[in-house]
This record gives structure tokens, sequence and C-alpha cells, in this order.
């Protein structure tokens, strides 16, 4: 890794025509890489870190779903061929993932026949996600997906006595687990606050406030700005998980911090900024993660922490990197400070001299001790989701309404 440019230079620097011109390479690049995930049968492959198709025929749900609200920014962007991409994706969310059966979507499919039947309100927020994306988009289907994953996570998924999502039920929707988690709640703050976006309908806006006060009003400031990840069937914090260490470590996620934090920042831009205090809680919780997250000794973004800070599973990840990119962006997009800036053109300059393949495109998954690629945990380069809003979020010049702002940006 290259250690002699300095935290100023010009292409790592928020708002200079530098940075830009970098952003928008890379976001054409991650393009034009992601449309070889096509598969002429429908649905998606994915992809090597040559390009090429893997060979397993197993299509989890997010696979589908964030290539699909991937591609619906990349035409409001002015990328070009993303419409095969949207429409693939539509059509298998629909024909495939879809349950006729017993409502929902299945987590994943294989073959175009059902293999994983579990219900899991990650992968459902994301069929929201990717239905409010493509109506911004202008898909003819997207006001039936929207409508459809709606009322399932209203009947099947959500508690409103907590104000929040639960997470797993099986195929006929009977029990699974009382696992709950903050992952999901997460991502389905994001999904709820692009489809009040791209519907205006107040029942997206409201959730999305339930789920950010519980998670930022009441759970990070009693935990010292730091966000367990983990909880009982009556959300109390789960101390001694630890289930898979890919999806579900123990202990807590700083990028899941950093993510959370912009989110807020998103929620209270559509609310006309209230001075209640969120900018304040949203910088202390990328502060904390910022500190306890950094490695100072080789750069990037340690995965997962102890409840004390410590880190815990210290690989190097590039989504934790995106995240703080995008919430980074987002305090200099409100003016900023010295100190924001620096860790965003640091965060920069590592993505760029660690994880971005500038000759092929898209974006290593991970790197090992040296700073090179790795695959320890991740086949090929799992998706186009996290880098491609790293690019695409600092173009915008708002905190909210990203696919609106996009506007063409990368034809000019």
């Amino acid at each position: 890794m290259r250690s002699d440019i300095p935290p100023s230079a010009l292409q790592h620097r928020f708002g200079t025509p530098e940075h830009r011109d970098l952003l928008i390479e890379d976001a054409r690049r991650q393009f034009l890489f992601f449309k070889a995930s096509l598969r002429p049968e429908g649905g998606f492959y994915v992809l090597g870190h040559d390009g090429t198709p893997l060979g397993s025929n197993v299509q989890e749900l997010h696979t589908t779903t964030r290539l699909t609200h991937s591609y619906a920014l990349g035409k409001l962007a002015g990328a070009a061929g993303c419409e095969a991409v949207i429409e693939a994706g539509m059509d298998y969310l629909w024909h495939h993932h879809r349950d006729p059966d017993h409502g929902g979507y299945l987590w994943a499919v294989k073959g175009g026949k059902a293999h994983d039947m579990r219900k899991l309100a990650y992968g459902h927020v994301f069929v929201l996600l990717a239905g409010a994306s493509a109506k911004l988009a202008g898909h003819p289907d997207a006001d039936r997906l929207i409508h459809d994953v709606t009322e399932t996570l209203e009947r099947r998924f959500w508690e409103d006595d907590a104000g929040l999502f639960a997470d797993e039920w099986n195929r006929d929707w009977s029990p699974f687990s009382t696992y709950r988690g903050m992952n999901a709640n997460m991502h389905a703050v994001e999904a709820l606050l692009t489809a009040y976006e791209a519907t205006g309908r107040d029942q997206y806006l409201a959730k999305a406030g339930r789920i950010l006060a519980f998670f930022i009003g009441r759970i990070a400031p009693s935990e010292g700005w730091r966000l367990p990840e983990h909880y009982t069937a009556d959300w109390q914090v789960d101390r001694t998980y630890s289930g898979n260490p890919m999806f579900r470590p123990a202990g807590t996620t700083p990028g899941h911090s950093f993510e959370l934090a912009r989110l807020l920042l998103q929620y209270w831009d559509l609310r006309g900024r209230p001075d209640d205090g969120s900018r304040d809680a949203a910088w202390a919780l990328t502060e904390r993660a910022l500190m306890d997250g950094w490695d100072a000794d080789r750069g990037g973004v340690y995965y997962t922490l102890g409840f004390d800070g410590a880190p815990a599973i210290r690989d190097r990840y590039w989504w934790p990197v995106t995240e703080a990119i995008g919430v980074l962006a987002s305090f200099l997009k409100l003016g900023g400070t010295e100190e924001q800036s620096e860790w965003y053109s640091r965060l920069w300059r590592f993505a760029d001299t660690s994880f971005i393949d500038h000759q092929r495109g898209g974006w290593y998954p991970e790197v090992d001790e040296k700073g090179q690629p790795t695959a320890t945990q991740f086949s090929g380069k799992p998706d186009i989701y996290h880098a491609v809003q790293a690019c695409l979020y600092p173009l915008t010049p708002r905190l909210s309404r990203m696919a609106t702002d996009l506007d063409g940006v990368l034809t000019r």
C-alpha cells in the first residue's frame, strides 16, 4: 500500500474536481464490471475477482435485490445498459423468490427452484429497497412489488409494541427462532426512507423513526455510543449471543454504526432538520466507531469489537470503509470540520490503494495482513451495492433523496 500520498491529496479530498473525477470513473467501472452478473436463463451470477461467473447456481435474495437497487441508481446516474439488470432483478424477485403459496420472499433459489425457504426480515427489507429504487427509476412493476412486500413486512415482521422488526420465520410462517437483531432493522431504515422518497407515504417515515429512536435514542447512549448487534425476544441486549462469525458475529460492528448514523442524518433531513440533537447523536456514533474501529497500524476498519470497544475480529473488509465514507460525506455536506475532512480523505486513500480494482472494476472484499486482496470469507466480488454507493453519494448535494439528485451525474 502506498504511504507517500498526503491526507490532503486532491483526488481524495471531498468536493474537489479531482475527487469527483475519481468517484465518477470508479462508479462507471463498477457498473460495467457487474453487468456480467446477468444469467442468460434469468437471475444473476456471483462474479469472481476477474469478472467470470462462479460455479454456484444458488441465488440469494440479497444478491437479487442489491443488484436491482444499484442498477436503478445507475440508470438515474446515466450509466449505460442498466435496464437489463433492473428488469432481470424485478422478474426474478416476482417469479422465483416470491412464494405464491405462503406469501413473502424465499431467502435462496437454486436453478429457479426453492433452496433456502426461510423468510428473513433482512431479505424482505431489501425487496422493499429494490422496489422503491426501481420506482424512482421508472420501472412499471415497482408499485406491485412495493405493495406486496410492504403488506408482508407489516403482517409478518413488524412488532408494533416495540416499534421494530422481528427477524425470521419458516416458509409457512411458523416460528423459526426468537432471535432479534439490529442488522435487519438498520437495513429496514434504509428501505423505509427510500420507500418514503419514492412514494411520499408517511407510514414509511414513521416506522423508520421508531427504529432509529430505539437504537440511537435509547441503546447507543447507554452503551457508550456502541451498538450491540443481538437481542432477546423482548428486545434486551443479548451479550452472550454468538452466531455465524460473518453474518451474526458477537459484540458490536463499527461498520453498522457508520451506516445507522448516516441513515439518522437522512431521516433528520427528510423531516426538515429539526433541532432535536440528531446531528450530534450521529457524530457521537460515528466518532466512537472511528476511534474504536480504525486500525492505526495497517489502515482499514476492524470487522467487530467487544462491548468495551476492543478489537475482536480484526479482519478488514471493504464495506465498513464504504459506510464510513458515506456518513463522513454527510457531515461534509453540512460544512464539516477539518477532522471529518481528514477522516474522509484517509478512508478514500485506503480504499483507493487497497480495495479498488482499477484494471477490471469492482472492489476486492477483503485484504490480508499486508494489505493485499485475499479470499478467506468471501468468494469473488460479492456485489456492487456498498462500493458504488460510496462513489455516488458524495456526488450528490443533499443528505436525502440521492436517487433524485443523481440526475445523469455519470454522463458529465
